[in-house]
């Protein structure tokens, strides 16, 4: 097969990424057992970004954490990059809405630390020549000996991706990290990691948790929505077939954007004026 064919064989059939395979996950509680998901199955392509939405304690976080390693499955399986999981690692990259930057190291130092010990096979100067790229890709050079309480929170934001991004991981896993940013900086935000996503050429797979409905639509190529825990489980996946780069000014205008933003807002709201409120009240009496 030339290599023009195995290019378009792979843009046509990418190989999956992860694997989640009749995933279940429960708790000992002092009431007894507690089963935050169940049943979950779902397969993602490489290179695929894919949105986790639903109410809180719906298990998002608790799926996310399968694909991590960092919460083992109580049924079922999770594959990642071709291997089963069964602990963290450096093939999966992790960003908390807490940023979980290292206080007393500046902004250099925290992604510094992170490559020295993720890729061990890199020489000293290779370490610092990806440091150096991945703060420039994030705007954040002239940063870089600050430490974190000396930065905004968009800031501190980007230090975490570039960390994330800078250890290569052939997934970047994204737990609602921008839940804590205002409207205006997490849009920024937003171009910002799918610059880097395009800058690797699309090779890495983004699962984010979100409960924000357009953040999900402009960011994902599909996007999972949650039924109501305990016992979650994935109530349907949403297809977003808007073609990339999207323009955030545009797209909210789309056809097929108001169709996708209408068909989740359904999924997630049952309520959407003070009448249906007092409806329900009404048949509750």
């Amino acid at each position: 097969m030339r290599v023009a064919d195995q290019v378009l064989d792979f843009a046509l059939n990418p190989s999956p990424n992860i694997e989640i395979d009749s995933v279940a996950v429960s708790f000992k509680t002092p009431k007894g057992i507690y089963t935050a998901v169940k049943d979950i199955s779902l397969t993602v392509k490489k290179g695929e970004i894919i949105s986790l939405i639903g109410h809180s304690g719906c298990g998002k976080s608790t799926l996310m954490g399968t694909i991590s390693g960092m919460v083992k499955p109580t049924a079922g399986r999770v594959i990642a990059n071709g291997k089963t999981v069964a602990k963290p690692g450096p093939d999966r990259g992790l960003v908390f809405q807490n940023y979980s930057l290292l206080p007393w190291l500046t902004v250099y130092q925290n992604i510094y630390t992170a490559v020295d010990s993720a890729l061990k096979d890199k020489s000293t100067k290779e370490k610092k020549e990806i440091v150096e790229n991945n703060l420039h890709m994030v705007h954040l050079w002239a940063h870089k000996d600050k430490l974190p309480g000396q930065l905004s929170g968009g800031m501190k934001q980007r230090v975490a991706i570039a960390r994330a991004f800078a250890i290569n991981p052939g997934i970047l896993l994204l737990d609602e990290p921008f839940g804590a940013l205002d409207a205006l900086t997490k849009s920024n935000m937003h171009v910002e990691l799918l610059k880097l996503w395009n800058l690797d050429n699309r090779e890495k797979t983004i699962v984010m948790v979100t409960h924000d409905i357009e953040e999900a639509i402009f960011l994902s190529d599909r996007v999972v929505v949650m039924s109501d825990g305990p016992a979650a489980t994935i109530k349907e996946i949403v297809d977003v077939p808007l073609p990339r780069p999207r323009n955030k000014k545009e797209i909210v205008h789309d056809a097929d954007y108001i169709a996708i933003h209408d068909r989740l807002l359904n999924l997630l709201i049952h309520k959407f004026s003070i009448d249906d409120i007092k409806e329900n009240e009404e048949d509750e009496n």
